[in-house]
């Protein structure tokens, strides 16, 4: 039951992780904000790896392509939902923002039927048909206390969700490609190397396109290394959990995030949510459970 308690912990310093990304966007902007969770968690990620390289013998670590195409592609995927969901957050709220990122569990068992021909049994068909009830539910009000745009913020949400399973699949295989007999090393060993690809990447993007954030995340670097050190706590626990059982079980277990989240919103960002988007959330939790088990 590692499994379990590695995602547990995951989803509890994500919320806090993303909680300190969304009040940092004002000045940052959501690529600053995006960078501060793989640039400031990198040297926290880098002394995981140390510690376990130190207490793993025998490693044989595998840098093949079977590696690095999933690590990569899962790099960039990963990128571009923090931002969508961050953005999400800002438009939708911080509970409705992280309840459309469970959406990765039916979003990808889609894709993966429409690309791959992958295909559900009926349970897992139903929850997708719940999780899509559940969405509906957040996005019918035209109000949402503490939001600013909805129907957008749903739009970055959904997609932010449907990159974040993609990422999931790919740091799971990538990561029992590395090291399979090892996976606490390899889950520490994917999670250093993938945020070093990614604050070297998007460094240099804003590097060039827009260097006021950089000197915007360089100022308030006490903040960020809050936000990293709970990143790297939070990418290791999803690592770690995906080594040892699979993205399915992983993410379906992850929808504690929410009702975490939603403590998190109110408390923090005065934010309350009606009984319409409280059903929503339910229902949405509830079919990403029942499609995780197909």
């Amino acid at each position: 039951m590692l499994w379990a308690v590695a995602t547990v912990a995951a989803a509890g310093f994500q919320v806090g992780r993303n909680a300190l990304q969304r009040g940092m966007m004002s000045n940052t902007g959501p690529w600053g904000a995006t960078l501060v969770r793989f640039l400031f968690g990198l040297p926290f990620s880098l002394v995981f790896t140390a510690i376990a390289f130190a207490l793993s013998p025998h490693l044989d670590p595998q840098f093949g392509w079977e590696f690095w195409w999933p690590a990569l592609t899962g790099a960039a995927a990963q990128v571009i939902a923090t931002a969508a969901l961050l953005l999400a957050m800002h438009h939708a709220g911080f509970a409705v923002g992280t309840a459309l990122q469970q959406s990765s569990v039916p979003l990808a068992a889609t894709v993966g039927l429409i690309v791959f021909g992958d295909n559900l049994s009926t349970l897992g068909w139903v929850g997708v048909a719940v999780t899509t009830l559940g969405l509906a539910l957040l996005v019918w009000p035209k109000k949402i206390e503490g939001a600013h745009h909805p129907v957008l913020g749903v739009t970055y949400g959904v997609i932010s969700g449907l990159l974040f399973g993609f990422a999931l699949n790919a740091f799971r295989h990538a990561g029992l490609r590395l090291e399979p007999h090892h996976p606490w090393f390899s889950a520490m060993a994917c999670v250093a190397i993938v945020q070093a690809v990614q604050a070297g990447g998007l460094g240099l993007y804003l590097a060039i396109r827009d260097r006021a954030a950089l000197v915007a995340v360089a100022k308030g670097w006490r903040q960020s290394l809050g936000a990293g050190l709970f990143g790297a706590l939070a990418s290791s626990g999803w690592f770690l959990a995906l080594n040892l059982a699979p993205a399915a079980a992983v993410r379906a277990l992850g929808v504690i995030e929410m009702p975490i989240a939603a403590a998190a919103g109110h408390r923090l960002f005065r934010e309350k949510l009606s009984l319409r988007q409280t059903l929503g959330v339910l229902v949405i939790a509830t079919g990403v459970a029942m499609t995780a088990m197909y």
